[in-house]
């Protein structure tokens, strides 16, 4: 990339700059750390970079131009010049009502896409009066209990406008029919439904422990539903690839994108391996990343994750269309860095974090309300929180030209130690078995546990400062904080609407729905047809998830 004399020019350069110019400073002033390090610890980071630290780079190879490969610089030709990103809100209050309430003031406001949060039970395949929901309907999220609540959470709201993502993993085949049913209720094409499902199962063994069934029929679940999306609802992305709870669960970001994109080809072997061609569903394949604090190591992240997958799906699978090799992703900025010292600071972070996001090429966005470290969001922090991508849109100027970090030598030099970081991960993965059984024997469990413990004893210890929680604190700080809650009134009037549900349903066509979804699970036909038939005769989450737990088990770790 460079004349081998410019370089040396460089480095002779560079000895002089530092015996000269830098040592007598250094020699009567010092500097502030003995040693820097990228946010997570993963790379020194050097006093100066040069071209001499870029010096091996190809531009064509390695870098590119936008929406050719290696995508490093973005997977569109136009990226936000063209389009901006979508800006999504995370809502799921706890009632339905709520929900459409919210959704529908979201739009008002300017929000171009919904992302949908939903309670505990609900996540878990258990219906609100569950022995198990007690205490969490509508906590973490909405609570829906059968087509009705998602009749009414989208009341109004015309689906072939909207694009919904839902955070949904084990019970994902369901809400995904419910969302399809509403469709074809509105009269909507399911070739026109939008949206993603995030359908990440892998994740959920490795961060955050809301699965329900073995990791075997969990993957038939998710290739069942590639193969039904990929005929019936080709806009519809069937999965979101998570890396955002496996950094909150506390991992390096070499870490996050390397059992990220160790997790997607799993799932991608597991559709290879049932029959189909990987050029019919890679296109409708997504991922989930999260932006921390440290914006140029995040920017990095996004850059490095871009060109590995471009590499993975032409080098492991022989992936001949353009778009299978593009990794499309959705940004949430990070909910573990949010402080419950001195809110207000979360707005500060939120707004670093999402410009992190854009200038990385994000495709779709959310920022976090700055009182999420509490509850869910107030109407008006969520209001700050759209607003701040609104300013980072039309104000900042961050979206007015492709990738504006490329060429930095730093930038440059971030993305090659991030690739080659990752990919000496993927390596072990691959030594181990590949990701199902670096999660089964807990491997990468335990790599994410080191990197936590060690980055929560450098808080507790002072090595790294937390503003307002470990210095510059506030005496006395005021804590009343207005904060979303959910009653037990509300609770039991849930409770009380799927009871009535039972009641007045036509038993015998939900029996017959359920008996055909089971003799689906005992053989090979793909499920999803018989799941949206289960759905349209309102049967309920937890009676559908219970007949697959019937069928298939559920799963216990170490087991």
């Amino acid at each position: 990339m460079f004349d081998p004399d410019d370089l040396e020019a460089i480095r002779e350069g560079k000895r002089e700059w530092e015996e000269e110019t830098l040592s007598p400073t250094l020699d009567r002033f010092g500097e502030r750390e003995e040693e820097f390090t990228t946010d997570t610890g993963g790379q020194e980071v050097k006093r100066l970079y040069t071209p001499d630290d870029v010096s091996d780079l190809d531009y064509e190879e390695d870098i590119g131009f936008p929406g050719e490969e290696p995508y490093t610089r973005g997977v569109y030709p136009t990226m936000h010049r063209g389009r901006l990103w979508t800006m999504r809100q995370y809502a799921g209050m706890g009632t339905a009502a709520e929900t459409n309430e919210r959704f529908q003031y979201l739009i008002d406001q300017g929000s171009s896409g919904l992302s949908m949060a939903f309670d505990l039970p609900t996540q878990m395949g258990y219906d609100s009066d569950a022995d198990m929901a007690a205490g969490e309907v509508g906590k973490s999220g909405v609570a829906i209990d059968s087509l009705e609540d998602f009749e009414r959470v989208f009341d109004g709201i015309p689906l072939d406008e909207v694009s919904t993502s839902m955070t949904i993993n084990a019970p994902a085949a369901v809400l995904l029919a419910m969302y399809i049913a509403v469709g074809d209720r509105q009269g909507v094409d399911r070739a026109a439904l939008r949206g993603t499902i995030q359908n990440d199962i892998m994740k959920e063994y490795i961060a955050r422990n809301l699965y329900i069934y073995p990791p075997e029929p969990s993957m038939r679940l998710i290739t069942d539903i590639f193969a039904f999306c990929a005929e019936e609802t080709p806009k519809f992305n069937t999965i979101s690839i998570s890396g955002y709870h496996i950094r909150e669960a506390g991992s390096t970001a070499a870490q996050e994108i390397a059992f990220t994109l160790g997790n997607g080809i799993e799932y991608v072997q597991a559709a290879v391996d049932a029959g189909l061609d990987v050029d019919e569903f890679a296109p409708q394949l997504s991922f989930f990343f999260n932006a921390h604090n440290n914006i140029l190591e995040e920017v990095a992240k996004f850059r490095a994750a871009r060109r590995m997958w471009a590499k993975i799906m032409e080098e492991r699978f022989g992936a001949e269309n353009p778009k299978s090799k593009q990794l499309k992703f959705h940004t949430q900025t990070a909910g573990s860095t949010l402080t419950a010292q001195q809110i207000e600071n979360n707005v500060v972070r939120v707004g670093y974090q999402a410009l992190a996001a854009v200038l990385g090429g994000t495709q779709s966005l959310h920022t976090n309300g700055k009182d999420e470290a509490l509850s869910l969001p107030t109407e008006q922090s969520v209001r700050t929180a759209l607003r701040t991508q609104q300013i980072l849109a039309h104000e900042s100027g961050a979206a007015d030209t492709i990738d504006p970090l490329a060429g930095s030598y730093y930038v440059e030099s971030l993305t090659d130690g991030i690739e080659e970081e990752a990919f000496e991960i993927l390596e072990e993965v691959d030594r181990r078995g590949g990701m199902l059984d670096a999660v089964k024997n807990q491997w990468v469990q335990r790599q994410i546990q080191d990197t936590a413990f060690e980055r929560q004893r450098e808080i507790e210890e002072g090595e790294r400062v937390i503003v307002g929680v470990n210095e510059y604190e506030v005496e006395d700080e005021e804590a009343h904080v207005d904060l979303e809650e959910v009653s037990e009134e509300e609770e039991q009037a849930q409770i009380d609407r799927v009871q009535a549900l039972r009641e007045d349903r036509d038993s015998e066509a939900v029996e017959d729905a359920l008996a055909a979804l089971r003799d689906a699970c005992r053989g090979d036909a793909n499920v999803m047809p018989y799941i949206v038939d289960a759905v349209k005769a309102y049967a309920t989450v937890g009676e559908i998830c219970d007949v697959m737990r019937e069928e298939f088990g559920e799963y216990k770790p170490g087991q």
